[in-house]
């Protein structure tokens, strides 16, 4: 086995847009189904299918992740991410997350109202003042099985010009730090490429 693929009790995956993020998720569930045939995986997708063009580009990776890995099962939850850590994490079972950032904009940005929405694009998240998010952080610490979260790093371009964008930048730079910080391993994606920023034992 691929010794950069070894499993992490909980792994952080960062990247630019097609940096190889989803990718590294994919190889590393696949990693783990074939350790064991008691072994599961299962994915929580965030996205939402909110036009047509989403809904091709969503289709298109279900399609994609079928043929690469026919083990990993596919749950769609867009808000409730905590729950389905909960339901679904077994110490047999690796949970891949993909992806934080858009489980961000559907609490930050929905397209429709959100039952216990209480997240404000001028109010930074900071761990536990966010109840979405201190919810995530504490889950992330208690669930019995090995679990994978890939994120975007957006935060190395310009400085965007709309106060609602710098806002989300800042949000979503908070969220990184805070999963970050309870991840066993954070890993940075650039060109395909897998850079160690983190490595706890």
């Amino acid at each position: 086995m691929d010794e950069r693929l070894t499993i992490a009790r909980s792994e952080l995956i960062l990247g630019g847009q097609k940096s190889g993020k989803s990718r590294r998720a994919e190889l590393l569930a696949r990693n783990w189904l074939g350790q064991s045939a008691s072994h599961h995986a299962v994915l929580i997708a965030t996205a939402q299918p909110w036009d047509e063009e989403m809904r091709t580009r969503i289709a298109r990776h279900q399609t994609d992740r079928a043929e690469r890995v026919p083990g990993l099962r596919t749950v769609e939850k867009s808000h409730q991410l905590s729950e389905a850590l909960q339901k679904h994490s077994r110490p047999d079972t690796l949970v891949v997350v993909d992806c934080l950032t858009l489980w961000l904009t559907n609490w930050l940005m929905p397209m429709e109202p959100v039952p216990g929405r209480d997240l404000k694009l001028n109010s930074p998240l900071a761990g536990v003042s966010v109840a979405p998010v201190a919810m995530l952080l504490d889950t992330l610490a208690k669930v019995p099985g090995p679990v994978v979260l890939v994120g975007n790093e957006i935060g190395l371009g310009v400085i965007p010009m709309g106060a609602e964008v710098r806002a989300f930048v800042d949000s979503l730079g908070h969220l990184n730090q805070d999963v970050a910080r309870v991840c066993r391993r954070v890993t940075l994606m650039a060109a395909g490429l897998p850079l160690t920023l983190k490595d706890a034992p």
